[in-house]
């Protein structure tokens, strides 16, 4: 599949694209199925809404420059928290998937669940959704916000290159978020080589994953971790 722009209408649907059944599990290591420039559109042109942009179910597949967008801009009346509704960019169920290039920016919760072992991402660029009204708008239980990425704490192998985080909470500056990045505690998921920013002092991320790395502010406003 390739050069495809897939966009929201104004009724909810449950997912926009949907890679291979639910529960999928037959091979295609010899011949995967790939994405090429595919983007998926939340509002920007019509209000749209969507509870997940892309669900991957099928093993192997390749995921190549792929944006996930809720919009953030747009026609007047496309754009705001009730408005283009949209919980997640992308969901993972598969195994052995590998992404290049993965954007995925201003989703309302958690922005990709990766369920799948296996996986491999090679870069990755984030967004925070903008305008959350409030913390307790964007609150995931006990924990402030939601991650931009998280590996789900049954998968046992996962590793991810060049990853970035961004927050720039525009309609309320003092929401915040707990951490970027999530992911269990075993030795066969690895993340190399994070980044999380504030951008135009509006926000801020405590962690850039898990519990580790440093707070970024607006008077502090960048944060790395290479491994």
């Amino acid at each position: 599949v390739a050069g495809l722009l897939i966009d929201a209408g104004t009724t909810t649907s449950q997912t926009l694209m949907e890679v291979g059944p639910s529960g999928a599990s037959a091979s295609h290591a010899a011949n995967p199925t790939v994405l090429n420039d595919v983007f998926l559109r939340i509002g920007g042109a019509t209000p749209g809404k969507a509870t997940t942009s892309l669900v991957v179910n099928s093993d192997h597949t390749v995921i190549d420059h792929t944006w996930a967008w809720r919009a953030d801009h747009g026609n007047d009346g496309t754009v705001g928290w009730n408005t283009n509704t949209a919980d997640t960019g992308l969901v993972v169920n598969g195994q052995d998937v590998t992404a290049y290039g993965l954007f995925v920016e201003h989703y309302k919760k958690t922005q990709v669940v990766w369920n799948g072992n296996g996986g491999r991402t090679y870069f990755f660029q984030n967004e925070l959704p903008y305008d959350p009204p409030d913390q307790g708008s964007w609150t995931n239980g006990s924990t402030q916000g939601y991650p931009a990425y998280k590996v789900a704490n049954s998968v046992t192998s996962h590793e991810a290159w060049g990853l970035g985080s961004y927050a720039y909470a525009q309609v309320n500056p003092s929401v915040v978020e707990d951490h970027s990045f999530e992911v269990p505690r075993t030795s066969g998921v690895r993340f190399h080589d994070m980044v999380t920013t504030v951008l135009g002092g509006k926000g801020t991320i405590n962690h850039i994953i898990n519990d580790a790395g440093a707070k970024v502010t607006p008077s502090s406003n960048v944060a790395y971790l290479t491994n």
